[in-house]
């Protein structure tokens, strides 16, 4: 009966340890995995508002890892890791995020590039292990937010990158 459910639209057994966060983009699809997949991009909008990101070693292939801090507003350092899981150039990224290599509570996520017009679609769906590791991220990190902020600057690097292809 579950298999049923679940092809008639239900929502899938990972809902309650989800966040799905979408946005459009107004460029095309390669430019915005372009912004997605290489560190000289990466390193200028990945965060949220007030975050600056320092790179210590990126591989941008299945298997490589991304080690990074995130250094917040208010002096913070939050040390990251994510290895890449699946690649599929220019439509989908899947990883795996945590603090460290050794994280248990690293979590996965799943990036889509959908063309939608001359724009582009992307929507980010990350699974946590439990329930409660995704309210914690909800609450104490303010994942939402952080998440939508993170792709608006994405949005906005793309389109200064855009404008400045425009003006050459």
């Amino acid at each position: 009966m579950a298999a049923a459910r679940q092809e008639t639209g239900a929502e899938p057994a990972t809902a309650d340890r989800e966040i799905v966060i979408s946005r459009l983009i107004d460029a095309p699809r390669e430019l915005v995995f372009e912004a997605f997949t290489e560190v000289r991009h990466l390193s200028r909008w990945w965060g949220p508002e007030g975050f600056t990101t320092t790179t210590r070693s990126f591989e941008f292939r299945e298997g490589g890892e991304w080690v990074f801090v995130l250094h917040g507003p208010d002096g913070t350092d939050y040390s990251e890791w994510i290895r890449w899981l699946r690649i599929v150039p220019p439509e989908r990224i899947e990883l795996l995020h945590g603090e460290s290599r050794d994280d248990p509570n690293a979590f996965e996520s799943v990036l889509t590039f959908a063309p939608d017009g001359a724009a582009t679609r992307i929507v980010m769906r990350t699974v946590f292990p439990t329930r409660e590791l995704r309210d914690e991220a909800v609450e104490k990190y303010r994942a939402i937010e952080g998440g939508r902020q993170t792709l608006n600057n994405l949005a906005a690097y793309v389109a200064d990158l855009v404008r400045k292809e425009a003006e050459s």
